[in-house]
């Protein structure tokens, strides 16, 4: 593998990774995923206020990673074009221009028009944070940076269900959506002072564009973070149901169990980064999803509640996990360094189709054999997954990022 010199940001200097702009760099993803789940926890006021079906509102929620699932590659070359730096701030400046264009929605159109310019946004901020926080990490650090930008997803929809609550019922969820919009804008602009500050520089054209051929083993990674993503994150999104309908909680209480239960998949990322910080191998990593397989029959086995809770629990750790050793290990498989941003847009693309086929494959598969037809389902994506990292981790040499 080539370490080609990294174009668009100049290296740490003294070999020392800038930690205060690479979490300022997280916070601005943090606060991007807030705004892809900020209708969850509204979804009920948006359906009656603007006479919305449950269909038009799942349109609605999944507008933002449909935009990815469609040009996620094709962002990883726009953001190329535009440089990393940019990019981070034009796509929060989306986010915060859609948030606001919904606060003033009277129909299903303009809402949806607004959400699918907001994944745009979204989009550039997912494939431009880990590029940056690539180039802000010195060889050491950058399988720990990139672990716990993985998380960042996880931590901002946890941070919208706990907040959007209480705002949307304060202000209502024009005022929620209102106020979140605002603090997007206000991240852009905290970034867009704070980055050529910190020594961002100019940006500078990168190297020469990857062929096909070079994109051969991102897309082994994007292949198992999309599996990864397919089979876990359904889970999570089905969980309230599972446990209201099988198991007769009531709805707080489910609420509560699934908003804990998805927040262990930040966990899962920093327990991946602490681990490949120490030297664990990528391909012995790997291997520590596939426990999580039999951890599908607790779910949907038809056992106690604490069963389904604790498997629950590991299949979101296990996202959380296998995601950040995606992110991790991306730089080690790549041809060129300066390939980051193509890589992931590909990673990216991969992560979105998962997240976005996962829930209505759940919902059919429940739908015509049960619950309980699930578990081999996830089982199967787990594995197939666990296979495509350990392809990669062979590509890389097994070695965590960072040591050559």
């Amino acid at each position: 593998m080539k370490s080609e010199p990294i174009q668009d940001t100049p290296a740490p200097p003294g070999g020392r990774s800038r930690w205060a702009t690479i979490g300022i760099v997280y916070l601005g993803g943090v606060i991007a995923a807030m705004s892809l789940g900020k209708f969850a926890p509204v979804g009920p006021v948006v359906t009656d206020q603007l006479e919305l079906s449950l269909s038009q509102l799942g349109w609605v929620i999944s507008a933002v990673v449909g935009v990815g699932a469609v040009f996620g590659l094709p962002g990883g070359f726009l953001v190329r074009r535009l440089g990393a730096q940019q990019s981070l701030v034009y796509g929060l400046v989306l986010v915060a221009l859609a948030g606001a264009a919904s606060v003033l929605a009277g129909d299903f159109a303009w809402l949806l028009g607004a959400r699918i310019v907001e994944g745009v946004g979204y989009l550039l901020v997912t494939i431009a944070g880990p590029v940056l926080v690539l180039r802000l990490a010195d060889e050491r650090d950058r399988s720990a940076a990139l672990s716990v930008w993985a998380t960042f997803v996880s931590v901002g929809l946890f941070a919208s269900a706990l907040a959007g609550g209480a705002v949307g019922d304060a202000l209502g969820w024009r005022g929620w959506t209102g106020l979140l919009a605002g603090l997007t804008l206000v991240m852009a602009v905290v970034l867009w002072l704070w980055l050529p500050r910190a020594g961002a520089g100019p940006q500078v054209a990168g190297g020469p564009v990857p062929r096909l051929r070079a994109l051969r083993w991102p897309a082994v990674l994007a292949v198992s973070f999309c599996l990864t993503a397919l089979v876990t994150i359904p889970v999570i999104v089905l969980l309230p149901t599972l446990l209201i309908d099988q198991h007769e909680q009531s709805a707080a209480a489910a609420g509560v169990s699934t908003s804990v239960i998805s927040l262990l998949s930040a966990g899962g990322g920093l327990l991946a980064g602490l681990l490949l910080r120490r030297g664990v191998r990528v391909g012995v990593l790997a291997l520590f999803g596939l426990p999580a397989v039999p951890t599908a029959w607790l779910v949907y086995g038809g056992g106690p509640v604490a069963g389904v809770l604790a498997g629950a629990g590991t299949l979101s750790l296990t996202n959380g996990f296998l995601a950040a050793i995606v992110f991790a290990a991306l730089p080690l498989i790549l041809e060129r360094l300066d390939h980051a941003d193509i890589g992931s847009g590909l990673v990216a693309q991969g992560g979105s189709l998962g997240s976005l086929l996962g829930p209505p494959l759940f919902g059919q598969v429940a739908a015509g054999f049960g619950f309980g037809a699930l578990a081999p389902v996830i089982a199967v994506g787990l594995v197939v997954a666990v296979a495509a990292l350990l392809l990669a981790g062979g590509r890389a040499g097994g070695r965590p990022p960072g040591v050559g």
